[in-house]
């Protein structure tokens, strides 16, 4: 597995490798990715893939293609192949066919032999994925087809484009799908290490999305399952994880829903308030209580087994507030007890 240092060294190359390419007309010319994030198909694969090395940086030819489902995708083909061997509009009718949102439009991908993927990727490598840019090979290599390695490149750019806060999504995956596998808590128990793409790399839950996503993609094609192998078996999903998934690719979340009950305390009623809370998704949860003047009321989040999880301090004379990131913690409860007179009070809850 490559070092910190190799990875910086492997993400230099795949910018000088796309920097300054005239085929692409400027596409993707002045765009460095952020992180390079390598296929390790190979590593688990069924053998090790022959390739010529290569010293010169790659050609390309292609650009944005209307597809017959009416998207658009842009698509870069190396010059090594010939232009009836590997042709960039099946590649855009392929992606295009693909589970996707709008994603679709700000991929760049590109398609090329082993050895020049190698090149840009890092040795060893069937694909690469960095800032929006896919590079796949364009042939079987290393017991893996193209078509399996460019749907696992694709589930990375469709995290890349997705929200999950308090986290990065391209390294926990989104929000729903992350919620079910319970990313959060087995990141807790060391079981998980979400952005790992060395050592832990089958731990790296960012891998183990863009593996979902390859599955969801091949049912929904009726092709093949290939195998599961480059990343641990206890991530491989359920259907309904493959649900989540598929929500997150279609109808991607796109922030926390905020709620506000207005209650009140009367005269010989129970100090004590209780408001239930479901919290079907991990993130993070806020709650903020506004008091009339000369209210002391305190606020506090308990769990299923009333502990107390948080508890609201004063941010304004008279405005409570605390937060909370949800962890796997499904049933919560808000409680508001009351300190002077009866009363009315809002509570404002924003959740994942």
């Amino acid at each position: 597995m490559p070092s910190a240092w190799a990875r910086a060294l492997l993400a230099a190359t795949f910018v000088a490798a796309l920097a300054g390419t005239s085929q692409v007309g400027g596409a993707g010319s002045d765009r460095h990715p952020a992180g390079l994030r390598t296929s390790a198909l190979l590593r688990a694969g069924a053998g090790p893939a022959q390739s010529r090395v290569v010293t010169e940086r790659p050609s390309w030819h292609g650009g944005a293609f209307k597809t017959a489902t009416g998207d658009t995708a842009t698509i870069y083909v190396s010059d090594t192949y010939p232009e009836d061997q590997v042709a960039p509009q099946v590649w855009a009718e392929f992606f295009a066919a693909l589970p996707h949102g709008s994603e679709l439009a700000s991929a760049l991908v590109r398609i090329a032999p082993l050895a020049e993927v190698e090149l840009i990727c890092g040795a060893g490598a069937l694909g690469c994925y960095g800032d929006g840019e896919l590079v796949v090979t364009g042939e079987p290599a290393g017991g893996a087809t193209p078509e399996e390695v460019a749907r696992h490149e694709y589930g990375h750019h469709v995290a890349s484009n997705r929200l999950n806060p308090p986290w990065r999504a391209v390294d926990w995956g989104p929000k729903r799908w992350a919620s079910v596998q319970r990313i959060c808590s087995r990141t807790q128990s060391g079981t998980a290490f979400p952005g790992d793409e060395g050592e832990r790399y089958q731990l790296n839950p960012g891998e183990a999305f863009a593996e979902t996503f390859r599955v969801l993609a091949e049912r929904k094609a009726g092709a093949a399952l290939s195998s599961w192998s480059i990343v641990e078996r206890s991530f491989y999903p359920n259907a309904t994880a493959l649900l989540a998934a598929e929500e997150d690719v279609l109808k991607p979340w796109t922030g926390p829903e905020k709620t506000t009950v207005r209650a009140r305390f009367r005269t010989g009623e129970p100090r004590r308030w209780l408001l239930p809370i479901t919290a079907p998704l991990d993130g993070e949860l806020t709650a903020e209580l506004r008091l009339p003047p000369g209210r002391l009321d305190t606020l506090e989040l308990l769990s299923a087994d009333r502990r107390v999880l948080a508890r609201g301090l004063w941010a304004a004379t008279s405005t409570r507030r605390l937060s909370f990131v949800v962890c796997g913690q499904r049933r919560l409860a808000l409680r508001v007890t009351r300190l002077g007179a009866p009363g009315r009070f809002d509570l404002t809850v924003t959740r994942p």
